[in-house]
């Protein structure tokens, strides 16, 4: 499976490069994370739990990055074992760049599955993938970029559908409208 594109983040490079490799702010953005640790300055242990289709599995395994290249970017590489479930390893390619005050992060993904999960098709898994990373980004921004700032005006009542529009963001929003 080949996947790639690109999120504009609401924060310096140097601030989302540090985020990446903060495993805080990793274990907050990953659909399904349990637990990641560093084990030293490249590598971190990672257990995550997924469903894709009828299929739930928690994998175990270990995430490298390498080619550092601060602030530019990185790859970061990985494989995981879901017991009987099957197994995932794949890499990314990370890469940075400056918009004004804000950071385009592009990504090309490969990944490869087997087991059980890779019979269940092409297109579920592909349709899992995209919306995993759509979730990721989306509160990887949320985390990384700038918190909004409540302002007391008179006058200005918010109604609770708009507060739940504000707080989802456009991504929330336009994931609703479909």
């Amino acid at each position: 499976m080949e996947m790639n594109g690109s999120q504009r983040i609401e924060a310096s490079r140097e601030r989302v490069y540090a985020a990446l490799n903060d495993v805080d702010v990793l274990r907050q953005c990953i659909p399904g994370c349990e637990s990641i640790e560093k084990t030293s300055d490249t590598e971190m242990d990672a257990k995550v739990t997924l469903r894709v289709g009828p299929v739930k599995a928690s994998f175990t395994g270990k995430v490298t990055l390498s080619d550092l290249d601060p602030p530019n970017g990185y790859r970061i590489s990985g494989e995981g074992s879901g017991g009987m479930a099957g197994f995932a390893k794949g890499g990314a390619n990370v890469v940075l760049e400056p918009d004004g005050d804000a950071t385009v992060l592009n990504y090309t993904v490969s990944a490869e599955i087997g087991g059980k999960i890779a019979q269940l098709g092409s297109r579920l898994i592909d349709g899992t993938a995209k919306k995993l990373a759509g979730d990721f980004f989306a509160k990887f921004s949320e985390i990384v970029g700038p918190q909004p700032v409540a302002e007391d005006t008179p006058g200005a009542e918010v109604t609770p559908g708009e507060e739940a529009a504000v707080k989802k963001g456009w991504v929330g929003r336009l994931r609703d409208a479909f």
